[in-house]
């Protein structure tokens, strides 16, 4: 058995400069805090704050692409971690129409379906324990429907839920149809390829310092090394000119 770290990098994706490094686990769940915690450092240190962000899918859950788009203002170059998507022939949620204005999904068949079908006497949140918003259709309308065997054909109705952070995920699924979304994604590239510098070139295979301190001081090391080597090539050359 052996303990695993990464190395997270937040990179000007311009000139392939590394501006912040965060040594974490080798967890999803740690690497998506390490580039909260780069973004912040380095918004407080060096007053800099990216017009977008580029990542692979681990980060783009609901949580981080909310606190993007709401908190850092930051637009989200990353595709959306989604698992709404049906493989059984059924209508996934993506085949309903959502009226921000209405707070209504519309169905393939022009059907609504509401999060309350009637009035409560005690106002109800609607929020289940896994922090979604449950649009219902109604049982009458699933009833009578022909494209009921397509929607749910071992349910009395037709049930989607809608995450509390949807529309930060909307706003990143906008974003994924754009030219510069393309560009951003081959932009990103800049970073495998530090990380594969990192690996062939610099045997970081292997870390010689132990625990996280240790693991911190050589990725640390690393980076400003590659970034020394990039800034070499960025400097303009000066033609030496004997007197």
């Amino acid at each position: 058995a052996f303990f695993a770290y990464a190395t997270n990098y937040l990179i000007d994706t311009d000139h392939g400069v590394i501006v912040d490094v965060e040594a974490t686990r080798a967890i999803r769940q740690a690497e998506v805090g390490a580039s909260r915690t780069m973004l912040d450092r380095t918004e407080s240190r060096f007053g800099l704050r990216p017009g977008y962000l580029a990542a692979d899918s681990a980060y783009g859950s609901a949580d981080n692409l909310a606190w993007l788009v709401k908190e850092k203002k930051i637009a989200p170059h990353i595709p959306v971690f989604d698992k709404s998507k049906r493989t059984d022939g059924t209508f996934s949620r993506s085949d309903f129409l959502w009226e921000v204005e209405n707070d209504r999904y519309i169905c393939p068949a022009g059907k609504e379906l509401k999060q309350f079908h009637r009035t409560y006497a005690t106002p109800r949140s609607g929020i289940t324990a896994e922090g979604t918003r449950l649009y219902r259709a109604s049982k009458r309308d699933c009833d009578r429907c022909e494209l009921k065997p397509r929607c749910c054909p071992n349910t009395p109705m037709r049930k989607v839920p809608r995450d509390l952070n949807e529309d930060a995920r909307d706003v990143a699924r906008a974003i994924a149809a754009t030219p510069e979304y393309g560009q951003s994604r081959h932009r990103r590239k800049k970073v495998e390829m530090l990380f594969a510098h990192l690996k062939r070139i610099l045997r970081m295979a292997r870390l010689r310092l132990r625990g996280p301190c240790g693991a911190r001081d050589e990725f640390l090391l690393a980076a400003t090394a590659q970034n020394l080597r990039r800034l070499a090539k960025l400097r303009p050359s000066h033609s030496v000119i004997a007197v």
